[in-house]
């Protein structure tokens, strides 16, 4: 049977890894990804993401291509793949896509969702899955100071000082932030995000909503586009890659309901 492009869904725990990408010396999910694929194809199989999570970064939709060099019926891949990857990584979905797909470069949006337990007490069985935030937080407060970065903008403000992305230009084209008891959530969709963008962008709203700052400082930061003067980088382990939204004429599954993931 003829080589084919095949795009895949994968899932996720981030907490064991040192992130998506492959690295020399430390385990990544690329990689056993790549390992699993490669055995069920026989062949050395290399795999490009939709997005690259940082270390302790989850995922609930990312999603990747690669060029097999033999068909296999979908479910081939799917099963195959899992039976050689760790309980911590799934294989949502696989399936045949035409050779101008690209994972990364035909994505037309990217959806985040970054969760925090806002109580005195530290989360246990949900440890290096969830923020930790001890301070009550305004999640009014937070939500309408997000609005301001609604928009096409220059996030180098919310940019880490390592990243390597040419343009600073972005656009967030929906912000909210919901609570519900001592939970919070923070959805942000976008055409794309810089690296640590989400991070950066939760904890300036978490000082927001202590009430350290004002409701006008986040958009008075994005207006500086200095990262010296905005918040710390909220932890990892909040973090989670819901989705991605593909042309519809990939006909690609679309990304999960984050609502119904708690």
């Amino acid at each position: 049977m003829p080589a084919q492009r095949i795009a895949a869904g994968v899932e996720y725990c981030g907490a064991n890894y040192s992130g998506w990408q492959y690295q020399d010396n430390a385990d990544s999910i690329q990689q056993r990804v790549e390992t699993a694929f490669s055995r069920v194809a026989d062949e050395t199989i290399r795999v490009i993401a939709a997005g690259r999570t940082d270390s302790g970064v989850h995922g609930l939709g990312q999603v990747i291509h690669f060029d097999a060099p033999h068909a296999r019926p979908n479910h081939a891949w799917v099963r195959g793949a899992n039976s050689h990857l760790p309980d911590d990584i799934s294989i949502l979905w696989a399936q045949p896509v035409a050779d101008d797909f690209h994972a990364r470069f035909r994505a037309i949006e990217r959806n985040y969702r970054y969760v925090i337990l806002n109580r005195t007490v530290r989360p246990s069985y949900l440890h290096a899955r969830v923020a930790w935030h001890y301070s009550p937080l305004a999640a009014a407060a937070m939500q309408t100071a997000a609005q301001a970065l609604c928009g096409r903008h220059d996030f180098s403000a919310f940019r880490a000082a390592g990243c390597q992305a040419k343009n600073p230009h972005k656009e967030i084209r929906r912000i909210n932030i919901a609570q519900t008891g001592a939970w919070i959530w923070l959805d942000i969709v976008a055409d794309g995000f810089l690296h640590h963008m989400v991070r950066n962008i939760a904890g300036t709203l978490m000082r927001i909503g202590e009430g350290k700052e004002s409701v006008e400082w986040a958009g008075e930061l994005l207006a500086t586009r200095d990262r010296s003067r905005a918040g710390i980088t909220a932890p990892a382990a909040g973090l989670y890659f819901v989705g991605v939204k593909y042309p519809p004429q990939f006909a690609l599954p679309q990304p999960p309901d984050a609502c119904r993931f708690w």
